[in-house]
């Protein structure tokens, strides 16, 4: 129904002078407006410079209704245009849901685009913390989105395994490693001291024996820099496997650095005259791009910035082909990104080829109690630790029910509750009563066949139709604005309704083409339902 519609008004932009604009096409909060609302003549209103609600006017003349699927179109407020739906197409969106089943709400508006999403990427200094635990849920709901919308996407892990994190990471654990033989270890100014290297200082010892405490402090110190890597990147791995996140593509820094790619990029910098020294350094001119200041390359003791090997790596990002790189960072890296953007630009990479989806930090709370720290990790609270006490479910969920860039209170206890206050239950309840409908009714939903009959429906049952028909919009818009939040909000209002039509709308013991029409309904709303968790990577339970 909304793939209908949102094609013919892309037509009528096309006919009016702008194609390819990002226009909004979703249901109104207040039924009264219509069943869907788009802001189109707003938009080319503002391209074109004209009045909004004039603007408004020519579209709805350009219109063909009989492509919309709408049986009437209305201009209101400042030039919105809301659209009521045609009996009609409310039953054949029906059947339209019925016959996709579990592809429902999926679409190919990305077929053909290669996109590359880059999430959590952590040193390998440690446990994974809460901050990635939502970094990860939200570019594997990006990555989702993508995917549901036909576009061709892979997943990707940068490892930053150089510099002198890694060079502290490898020191501290010799210190653990001396220190678990019985002497004394010092760890370094600003190293690791958390107990997760006690662990790995005891493990090291019991796989390579009591005589790797004896090797020279260098030595020592090397082989720890390479054990501790894989150690760490094994544990960040199963932490992510086990919260349900996966990879396709690991990329290193250093192997960045050992292939000649830093030093090519910045060798090509400097052949096409985007740099200059000064004060001993290098700096590129990132201003010429929009940066507030120019940026070092490498310092006056000849080691390169940070910025280097990250252009280097998105470089070779894009000669691997993709037509777009979406990152996900955390809120400290937000002043990074006009730089990075620069960068790439400076590398003849298209401005725009990089999108940068920011995550805010998250506060855990237990009640009314902050929740500061673990155990195991010293001064932090690990995404372990999290899932294993709240589920996976739920602390996906949590993760993902704002958005991104919006600070975070996760609440522990909430999250564990069986109560309509947790957001991700209430959800899942609606799921799982619907099913408990087909249970009384000892039927199987996918017995449930035939058109819906709306005629002997009321209301309530329509709402919750269009609710339903709106779910492919919601899918469209959320992964084309990476705002996987998006969908947890539609999930949200739909479980409402549901609940709503569940305790208002009889359904068995009714007429026989009542019962049967609202057997069709539920069948529906479970099935979508069903689609929107399994696309956030939740589980859809049959019973709670």
């Amino acid at each position: 129904m909304s793939e209908a519609l949102r094609g013919e008004l892309g037509r009528v932009a096309e006919v009016l002078g702008g194609g390819d604009l990002d226009f909004t096409l979703e249901q109104p909060r207040d039924p009264s407006h219509g069943d869907l609302a788009t802001n189109l003549a707003m938009v080319l209103a503002r391209r074109e410079r004209t009045n909004p609600r004039a603007m408004a006017a020519r579209v709805v003349s350009e219109l063909d209704m009989g492509a919309t699927g709408a049986s009437a179109v209305e201009i209101a407020g400042p030039g919105f245009l809301n659209f009521r739906l045609a009996a009609n197409t409310l039953a054949a969106s029906h059947s339209a849901i019925i016959a996709a089943g579990a592809a429902y709400g999926r679409s190919g508006i990305g077929a053909g685009v290669r996109v590359n999403v880059e999430f959590v990427s952590a040193n390998p200094t440690g446990p994974l913390h809460v901050g990635h635990g939502r970094g990860a849920a939200q570019g594997d709901g990006i990555a989702a989105l993508l995917e549901w919308t036909g576009h061709e996407v892979v997943r990707e892990f940068y490892i930053n395994d150089a510099g002198v994190q890694i060079d502290r990471l490898a020191q501290s654990l010799w210190a653990r490693i001396q220190q678990a033989a019985g002497r004394h270890g010092m760890i370094p100014d600003g190293g690791y001291h958390g107990a997760y290297l006690e662990e790995s200082a005891r493990e090291i010892l019991g796989q390579q024996g009591a005589a790797f405490a004896d090797l020279a402090a260098d030595v020592g110190v090397a082989r720890c820099r390479e054990l501790v890597l894989v150690m760490q990147r094994a544990e960040q791995d199963t932490t992510l496997a086990d919260f349900g996140v996966r990879f396709d593509v690991m990329s290193s820094e250093q192997r960045a650095y050992e292939a000649g790619d830093v030093d090519a990029t910045v060798a090509r910098l400097v052949a096409a005259g985007h740099t200059f020294e000064e004060g001993g350094a290098l700096w590129l001119r990132t201003t010429a791009w929009g940066d507030d200041r120019d940026r070092v390359l490498r310092k006056q003791d000849g080691t390169y910035t940070y910025f280097v090997p990250d252009m280097a790596y998105h470089l070779d990002k894009h000669r691997r082909g993709f037509d777009l790189a979406i990152d996900v960072w955390g809120a400290d890296h937000h002043g990074y990104i006009p730089r990075m953007q620069a960068g790439l630009q400076a590398l003849d990479i298209p401005e725009g080829w990089l999108s940068v989806s920011v995550v805010q930090l998250v506060k855990v709370v237990r009640g009314t109690d902050e929740v500061k720290m673990s155990k195991r990790s010293g001064d932090f609270v690990t995404l372990r630790d999290l899932y294993e006490e709240t589920g996976v479910d739920a602390a996906r969920y949590w993760f993902l029910m704002r958005r991104g860039d919006s600070h975070l209170v996760f609440d522990i206890e909430l999250a564990k509750s069986r109560t309509d206050e947790n957001p991700v239950y209430y959800v899942q309840m609606a799921h799982a009563r619907l099913n408990g409908i087909f249970r009384a009714a000892d039927t199987d939903p996918d017995s449930v066949t035939g058109e819906i009959n709306l005629a002997v429906l009321g209301d309530a049952d329509r709402d919750l139709l269009r609710k339903l028909t709106a779910f492919p919009e919601a899918v469209a818009r959320a992964a084309r604005e990476h705002e996987p939040h998006r969908v947890t909000t539609y999930l949200e209002d739909l479980a409402r309704m549901v609940h709503g039509w569940y305790h208002g709308c009889r359904v068995l013991g009714e007429a026989p083409g009542v019962q049967h029409a609202r057997l069709l309904l539920a069948r529906a709303a479970r099935q979508v339902l069903a689609n929107g968790l399994t696309l956030l990577g939740i589980s859809a339970p049959d019973r709670m």
